[in-house]
C-alpha cells in the first residue's frame, strides 16, 4: 500500500497519520501463533499452567510475578546487558518487521532504500489495573511524552526516519491507544527537552494539552510518527483487555540509526536488492552477535539526557 498525495500532504503537515488494513490478518495470525509458542515455553519452565489464550495466559504469568516482557521483546534492553538476557526474534517477527505492506508506506516517506532500525519493541499492556503500583516501564504501562528523535542518539538527529505502530489488537481510548500533539500549523519543528524521571519524558511545560488527539486504529491498522512530532500512550483502562502491538522504525539506508550498539539490516533496496535481508535466522544472529558485544563492554546508554539539566529541575 503506497500512501495516497492526500495522506502524505497530512502527515507532513501534522507528524502523525492513521492509516488502516495495512498488514494482513494471515500474517498476524502467524505472529500470534508465535507468540503462543513462545509463552508455553516460558509456561513450562516457570510452572504456570497456561490458559484459553495468549492474554490469558500472559495475564496470569504477570499475576506470578515473572517478567515475561524482555524474554518476549525483539530488542534488548536499554539496561545492563548479560550474556544470556532474553529477547525473541523468529520467522513471524522478521515477516512482520519485512512485510513488503509496511514497507510500501514506508517507501512512500522516506524513499526504497530502507533499513530495519534497532530501535523497535513489542508492547503488550495488561489492564493497568493488574499492574504493581512500581511498573513504569513504558512497553507495559503508559508511555510517557517523548519524540521518537529524543530517545536515540544525537548521532542520528538528521537521519530521515518514520516509525510505523502496528496494531495487533484494536486500540481505542480505553485500552490505551497512542495520543499525539499534532505539528502546530506553520511552526518550526524543534527537539523538546527530555528528562530522565521514570520514563525519558518531556516536562509538561512544553507541552500543550489543549492540541493533543487520540489515534485509535483497527487490528491490522498502522500509525505513522514522525521523529519529532510529541505522542505518549494512554493507560489501559478495560477491565479484562490487553492492548498489543509493535512499534517499528525504518530509516534510509546509509545514516545513522541513533543506537549503533545495537543491529540494522536492510529491509528493502530498489537500487540492490541483493543487499536485502532475506534469513530470519541470520536477523536473529546480528542480536545475539550484538549480545556477546554489549555483555563483554561497559554499558551504553540508550539517550543523551541527564537529570542535571535545568529543565528537569
Amino acid at each position: 500500500m503506497t500512501l495516497s498525495p492526500e495522506q502524505l500532504r497530512a502527515f507532513h503537515r501534522d507528524g502523525v497519520l492513521v492509516v488502516e488494513d495495512v498488514v494482513p490478518a494471515a500474517l498476524r495470525a502467524r505472529v500470534e501463533a508465535e507468540y503462543a509458542a513462545r509463552l508455553a515455553e516460558l509456561c513450562a519452565a516457570w510452572g504456570v499452567a497456561p490458559r484459553g489464550d495468549v492474554f490469558a495466559t500472559l495475564r496470569a504469568v504477570h499475576a506470578a510475578g515473572h517478567d515475561w516482557f524482555q524474554p518476549l521483546d525483539i530488542s534488548l534492553p536499554g539496561g545492563p546487558i548479560a550474556p544470556d538476557t532474553p529477547f525473541h526474534a523468529g520467522p513471524a517477527v522478521f515477516d512482520l518487521v519485512t512485510a513488503p505492506e509496511i514497507l510500501d508506506v514506508v517507501e512512500s516517506l522516506i524513499g526504497p532504500e530502507i533499513t530495519s532500525n534497532p530501535i523497535q519493541h513489542l508492547r503488550i499492556k495488561p489492564p493497568a489495573a493488574e499492574l504493581r503500583a512500581d511498573e513504569a516501564r513504558a512497553h507495559v504501562t503508559v508511555t510517557s511524552w517523548h519524540q521518537d528523535r529524543g530517545v536515540a542518539h544525537a548521532e542520528a538527529d538528521a537521519t530521515d526516519i518514520v516509525t510505523v505502530w502496528v496494531a495487533m489488537t484494536d486500540a481505542d481510548r480505553e485500552n490505551g491507544c497512542l495520543v499525539a500533539q499534532p505539528f502546530a500549523p506553520g511552526a518550526a519543528q524543534r527537539m523538546l527537552p527530555h528528562c530522565p524521571m521514570a520514563q525519558t519524558a518531556i516536562p509538561d511545560a512544553f507541552l500543550e494539552p489543549a492540541r493533543r488527539v487520540d489515534l485509535p486504529v483497527r487490528a491490522g491498522g498502522v500509525v505513522l510518527l514522525h521523529p519529532m512530532v510529541p505522542h505518549a500512550s494512554r493507560p489501559n483502562a478495560s477491565p479484562d483487555r490487553c492492548r498489543w502491538s509493535f512499534d517499528l522504525r525504518y530509516n534510509r539506508t546509509g545514516q545513522p540509526t541513533g543506537r549503533a550498539h545495537f543491529p540494522d539490516f536492510v529491509a528493502r533496496s530498489r537500487r540492490a536488492p541483493e543487499t536485502a535481508l532475506r534469513d530470519w535466522e541470520a536477523w536473529r544472529g546480528l542480536w545475539l552477535d550484538a549480545r556477546a558485544r554489549a555483555a563483554g563492554l561497559p554499558h551504553v546508554p540508550i539517550h543523551r539526557w541527564t537529570g542535571d539539566s535545568p529543565h528537569c529541575a
